[in-house]
């Protein structure tokens, strides 16, 4: 884990739905209200993903709580939010998320010096044979593991 990295949310199913090609961190834009939930922990990523509309990246289907204490400024907790990138890293993963047919996947939301991060993945999704042979790969390491420390 980085020094001052204080992760408040993770997708754990990700890596077992999709095949991680590459990670990326981006910014998010974020409400005050937002940011305090995000701080208290109320954040769901298992729906969450990244798409591409007017040459700029949005996370969709985000899943922020209502932040208790917000009167007058409550946000939508399923809002589009806004992803920030370098506009060539933009470029680079629009060309391959038409061309392959991949897909942008948060793995895990987190605070790096204050600053809201989002870790995303790009990502091919997998079939339900090459989740059971990847748990079969795992089972047979974690049998072959087991005979050479005997």
């Amino acid at each position: 884990m980085a020094e001052g990295r204080k992760v408040v949310g993770r997708n754990r199913r990700a890596r077992y739905d999709y095949e991680v090609l590459d990670t990326f961190e981006a910014g998010i834009v974020l409400r005050g209200s937002e940011v305090k939930s995000l701080r208290a922990g109320q954040v769901q990523l298992k729906d969450a993903f990244a798409s591409l509309h007017n040459g700029e990246l949005w996370l969709e289907h985000l899943h922020i709580g209502p932040y208790s204490h917000a009167l007058v400024d409550a946000h939508e907790p399923e809002r589009r939010r806004k992803l920030l990138l370098h506009r060539r890293e933009i470029d680079r993963l629009a060309g391959k998320v038409n061309e392959q047919g991949l897909t942008l996947v948060p793995l895990q939301i987190y605070f790096v010096h204050g600053l809201a991060k989002v870790e995303l993945a790009l990502a091919k999704g997998r079939r339900t044979y090459d989740k059971r042979k990847k748990i079969a790969d795992r089972e047979q390491q974690r049998e072959m593991d087991r005979a050479r420390r005997r």
